[in-house]
Parts: C-alpha cells; sequence; structure tokens
C-alpha cells in the first residue's frame, strides 16, 4: 500500500494523488463513510480531525475541524455533489464567491475521489483535487507532502497499527 503515482496538471488546475490500498473497494469507501474512521485518518498529523456534520449523499455537507497543537484551528465544509458507494465521491468547497474561488482563502475548490478494483487485489484510490487559480495550485506546494502523510495515515488505519 503506498502512494503509486502524483500528477500535477497546471493547465486543469488538478492535482491527482493515487494511491493502492490492501483493502477492498467496500472497505476503501468505509474510510469517507465513517466519520470516526474519516477522523483517523484525514488532515496532516498533529492537527486532529472532529467531524461536526457528516452526511455522505448527494445534496449533504461535510463539516469538520483541524486543531493543531498550537491551538490553531481550521474550519472546513464540503458540499456533497456526488456520492456513488463505493466507488465515486465529489466534493466541493462550501465557501466560494461567484468566480468558485473559496472565500476562506484555501485555493481548494473540490476534490473527486474515486476507488477501483486493483488487478490482483486490494483497490486504488484516486484523489483529484482541484485549485481555484495556478497561483492558488503553487501556493498549495506542500500539498503533495501532506497528501502523502495523509494516506499514511489511511495506511496505518487499515493496517490497524492506529489508536
Amino acid at each position: 500500500m503506498s502512494v503509486t503515482g502524483v500528477e500535477k496538471d497546471p493547465e486543469s488546475l488538478t492535482l491527482t494523488v493515487t494511491a493502492d490500498l490492501d483493502a477492498t473497494v467496500e472497505r476503501a469507501w468505509q474510510l469517507w463513510a465513517d466519520p470516526r474512521q474519516f477522523e483517523r485518518w484525514w488532515g496532516p498529523p498533529g492537527y486532529p480531525v472532529t467531524v461536526v456534520d457528516h452526511d455522505l449523499r448527494a445534496g449533504g455537507r461535510i463539516s469538520f475541524v483541524l486543531v493543531g497543537t498550537e491551538g490553531d484551528r481550521h474550519d472546513a465544509t464540503w458540499e456533497v455533489v456526488a456520492a456513488e458507494p463505493p466507488r465515486r465521491l465529489e466534493l466541493r468547497d462550501a465557501d466560494v464567491d461567484d468566480a468558485g474561488r473559496p472565500n476562506d482563502g484555501n485555493a481548494i475548490t473540490a476534490m473527486v475521489i474515486t476507488i477501483v478494483e486493483r488487478h490482483g487485489g486490494g483497490a486504488v484510490m484516486a484523489i483529484r483535487t482541484h485549485f481555484d487559480t495556478e497561483a492558488g495550485m503553487e501556493e498549495h506546494a506542500g500539498f503533495e507532502e501532506g497528501m502523502r502523510l495523509v494516506v499514511a495515515q489511511l495506511e496505518a488505519l487499515l493496517a490497524g497499527t492506529t489508536t
């Protein structure tokens, strides 16, 4: 299990991280569908996630808070644009202006998550992140490394080595 690909496309303002998972497609879906599991792997190390609302269906919302070791707080709310269990999830930053730019300053406008069966067993999860501008994409230069850390936490959860 690990990150097997990172594709940065400045023209389409996307960054796609692909990971091979030692899990079934259904098990991989549960990492998003169960708010308690989501709390255990999403977000960078040192920023525990607390889910406030979790309605994983088209038209629903997912709201959560990350709090850093210094007490800095980051609130996030995603609109669930599409949810097709157990294979596809589309999320949109819920706080955007009329031009689609996030009002919260994070520059990430949407994510599309796909989960497919891997030849030979397991699952492949791709997380494609859309940014509002090329500058916003560059502003999040550490995002790729952050996604690698998130996938490592996901792997630990699947392996049963996290608390």
